[in-house]
């Protein structure tokens, strides 16, 4: 995460580090996105779900596109229902796509998508009031 900070200059990716080694363990949450879901929708660019499977998949910066958006808000799901829980049963925890997105390129999650939630149990929260 550190290294992704600096080659790409966005210093959220240092402070989100910083909060990660505080943290007490990490939930990794991802989907594979580059397979339709067969509704014709066109959300994902293309005129039906055909023409989107035939599409090559490409590695952007930091996930795989293009992606069907069923399988994008089915991952949005399991995330709101994750930290949820976690909320639920007071552990302090935090969305990060900085965490997602190193796991991604570290080989720890086999994912199109992947966001990290961390989880904290401490006296204040970790994860807000951050600089």
């Amino acid at each position: 995460m550190e290294r992704i900070a600096e080659e790409r200059r966005v210093g959220f990716f240092k402070r989100d580090a910083q909060n990660l080694r505080k943290s007490s363990a990490v939930v990794l949450i991802g989907a594979k996105t580059s397979e339709p879901v067969k509704l014709n929708c066109g959300a994902c660019g293309y005129d039906n779900c055909e023409e989107f499977k035939g599409v090559k998949k490409e590695e952007g910066q930091d996930y795989v596109g293009p992606a069907c958006i069923f399988k994008v808000m089915d991952l949005g799901i399991a995330l709101g229902s994750a930290v949820k829980i976690a909320s639920d049963l007071a552990v302090d925890n935090r969305m990060m796509y900085s965490v997602g997105t190193a796991a991604r390129k570290l080989g720890f999650i086999d994912a199109d998508i992947a966001i990290g939630i961390p989880l904290s149990v401490s006296g204040k929260n970790i994860y807000f009031d951050r600089k």
